[in-house]
């Protein structure tokens, strides 16, 4: 009945690590936009990274772990660990790296060594190091290197000459390392700053002293001891996060906010015009941007941002340009606009994703027209903002110098390359590419940088469609063998649906690909982007405030029933529901609550207790559970186990340290009490993205045969 190779799907999936491997990735742009340093695999099926640059069209290895002596044979340092667990990292090897302000000197660690090398063709070398290496940069000028190591803060010389500027006075404190919800909810993996003097750095001491312990344990290898973590739950004490403004002389000087008012440390940095840092309240409600006086680290509020629901944190922000201006986001009205000095530079409508860079008073930053697409634009005085990618897709980027990396997923895949010629008064064409084809030639030039990832087996088919009086964003996807008026199809919803991210776009990414490979196994899969989601405007996004549950089902159910009248195939009296973390919260709550619609759920690390989820996440769209105890009650499935008529399968890493499996095992022990059969499937030693191709592989077949095997037994009668 299949006629693709659908069956290949799983393992290719699984061994591709969901096809980010041989993907370019990481760019670093030299000032005079000449070169470009990136981290690509071997192929899309070699998990070790290896750092490339690509000069005058030619990419050269710079390096390879396997060719260094000794790399790679020590234990990864755990706050090495939490770093590429907070990022998502699914590679080992060469995962990251920072540079010199001129791109000439590039550090990295592997497996704690501290490795460096030049990018003059020279090869990596070794540098000594008091310790496991974690987040080494290199300062500005290419003489030092910064790094944390057991949690304290060194700066090493090329010649191994070690300062240890400050040192961890205690098992809960640490220098230069970002804390849980900066790097879980912010979005701030860092935890310094060079100064550009290159004498000086801006280092974040964290104490989690006051923060609730978790011990997660491996049921099982009953021999290993269970592992504390500090985790600050909804309601309870956060790590007590503060600045330091240290010499490489040795001198200290303490950064001076109210950190009463405002606890969290959203970003900070070090440009010409002194260290800055952004700060928001507990309630998020205001976020203050600071300047600090490097000789007194005493600080002037230079901008105060405030809503009367939460401010939402926009990845670049704050920055100044050249001339001192600031570049912050404004929401007004639905729009979130991209403001630099004050003044809004891009228009109504266009709604501001995120600040890419700044190099002289050009502001590079990502921004969707259309919530199908995000899109690179760079905005300069006299020139305005205009659009640089150009194709369907959604791009991200990094430039310098009048060279820009763009690297976009579209329809057809992963397309990344290097557009030259970016400057105002140049053409970025109007054809079919990324990025245009030059309107004439000299102006614009792009020169793709190869990916090396699988190709897909199932070739996404979505129908991109608009549904219902919210006119939610959709896609559906129907097997590529079935034909219309052919028969009816059972109907699988795969939502994500909450805040972050967004699955609805023009663009081949892996979880259309796994939409597909689900319609392919005989469903009509449709996908939906409901209210709280990206890139719809500050309302849309703040829809759910107090109620995260709610609007949420709504729009699912509303998109259901709409697609259900358009395409008379799509059979509703069969109608299934997967999905993972914030979408398997949706899918087990579609079970629960409306039982006469959903008639099977897989759940897969279900926030099932909105309670034991982080302070910044929860906190912004729930408020304080002490003074909004109803939000948390209206938002959790836990209470509602009683209700539960129809199959669920619950599914969750025992080692997850973002939703822990307490979610799934209290609410599995809830739907016991109230005599209520479903099904869990642990996975022992697998975190929120489990890990290994064999797990991913056989979680497909066993999510497909479950639904399947449900609907079948609904069809019958059982």
């Amino acid at each position: 009945m299949d006629p693709t190779n659908s069956a290949a799907f799983p393992g290719q999936f699984a061994r591709s690590r969901r096809f980010s491997l041989g993907v370019p990735r990481h760019f670093t742009v030299s000032p005079d936009g000449s070169r470009v340093l990136f981290v690509r695999t071997a192929s899309g099926t070699d998990p070790v990274g290896r750092l490339w640059q690509y000069e005058d069209g030619t990419e050269r290895l710079v390096a390879d772990p396997a060719l260094l002596v000794g790399a790679g044979t020590g234990p990864v340092p755990e706050e090495e660990r939490l770093l590429r667990e907070r990022a998502r990292e699914r590679s080992v090897g060469v995962v990251s790296f920072a540079t010199d302000d001129a791109a000439r000197l590039v550090a990295f660690a592997l497996s704690g060594a501290l490795w460096a090398v030049r990018t003059d063709g020279g090869v990596p070398f070794s540098v000594p190091a008091a310790g496991p290496v974690v987040d080494p940069r290199p300062s500005p000028d290419g003489r030092h290197i910064a790094y944390v190591s057991r949690r304290s803060f060194h700066v090493v010389d090329l010649t191994g000459a070690d300062r240890q500027l400050a040192r961890a006075e205690g098992p809960e404190i640490s220098y230069g390392l970002a804390e849980y919800v900066a790097a879980e909810s912010m979005n701030r993996l860092r935890g310094y700053w060079w100064a550009p003097d290159s004498r000086h750095v801006l280092v974040a001491r964290v104490d989690t002293g006051p923060v609730d312990r978790r011990y997660l344990s491996d049921p099982a290898d009953p021999t290993k001891r269970p592992q504390a973590i500090p985790y600050p739950a909804a309601g309870t004490p956060n790590a007590e996060v503060t600045l330091q403004l240290l010499s490489l002389e040795g001198e200290r000087v303490d950064v001076d906010w109210d950190r009463k008012a405002y606890e969290y440390l959203v970003d900070a940095g070090w440009d010409a015009h002194g260290p800055f840092l952004a700060v928001q309240s507990r309630d998020q409600r205001i976020v203050r941007t600071l300047s600090v006086d490097p000789a007194t680290g005493a600080t002037e509020v230079l901008h105060e941002r405030t809503d009367p629901a939460w401010v939402e944190l926009i990845d670049g922000t704050p920055a100044r340009t050249a001339s001192g201006a600031l570049v912050l986001p404004e929401d007004d009205g639905d729009t979130r606009y991209l403001t630099v000095g004050g003044r809004r530079v891009t228009p109504e409508g266009l709604q501001l994703c995120a600040v890419l860079g700044v190099e002289g008073e050009r502001v590079l930053f990502t921004a969707s027209e259309d919530p199908l697409e995000t899109h690179v634009w760079c905005h300069e005085p006299g020139h305005g903002s205009r659009r640089l990618s150009r194709g369907p897709g959604r791009y991200t980027g990094v430039g310098r110098g009048g060279t820009l990396v763009l690297a976009g997923v579209t329809p057809g895949g992963n397309d990344v390359g290097v557009l030259r010629g970016t400057e105002p008064g140049t053409s970025t064409g109007s054809g079919s590419g990324p990025a245009g084809e030059a309107g004439s030639a000299g102006e614009v030039s792009y020169e793709p940088l190869a990916s090396l990832a699988e190709e897909p087996s199932v070739t996404p088919r979505p129908l991109h469609l608009t549904l219902g009086e919210r006119q939610l964003h959709g896609a559906l996807f129907l097997p590529s063998w079935h034909r219309e008026g052919a028969g009816k199809l059972p109907v699988l919803l795969d939502p994500y649906g909450g805040p972050a991210m967004q699955l609805v776009g023009r663009a081949r990414g892996w979880f259309t690909c796994v939409s597909q490979w689900f319609a392919e196994q005989g469903f009509a899969v449709l996908v939906v982007d409901g209210r709280g989601t990206p890139n719809r405007g500050p309302a849309w996004e703040k829809a759910i405030h107090g109620d995260q549950l709610t609007p949420a089902l709504e729009d699912q159910v509303d998109a259901l029933r709409a697609a259900g009248a358009r395409f008379g195939d799509l059979d509703l009296t069969r109608v299934a529901i997967r999905g993972w973390s914030f979408g398997g919260f949706l899918a087990a709550a579609a079970v629960l609550h409306h039982p006469d619609i959903f008639h099977a759920a897989v759940a897969g690390a279900p926030p099932t207790d909105q309670r034991l989820y982080d302070t910044h996440w929860k906190e912004r769209f729930l408020g304080h559970p002490e003074e909004q105890p109803e939000n948390y009650v209206r938002s959790s499935l836990i209470g509602h186990g009683h209700l539960l008529r129809r199959p669920l399968l619950l599914v969750h890493g025992l080692a997850d340290d973002n939703v822990a499996a307490a979610h799934t095992l209290r609410f599995s022990a809830e739907l016991l009490a109230a005599g209520k059969p479903h099904s869990v499937l642990p996975l022992p030693g697998a975190t929120h993205l489990p890990a290994g191709d064999a797990v991913n592989e056989q979680l497909l077949h066993f999510q497909r045969d479950f639904l399947l095997d449900a609907l079948k037994r609904r069809v019958d009668g059982d």
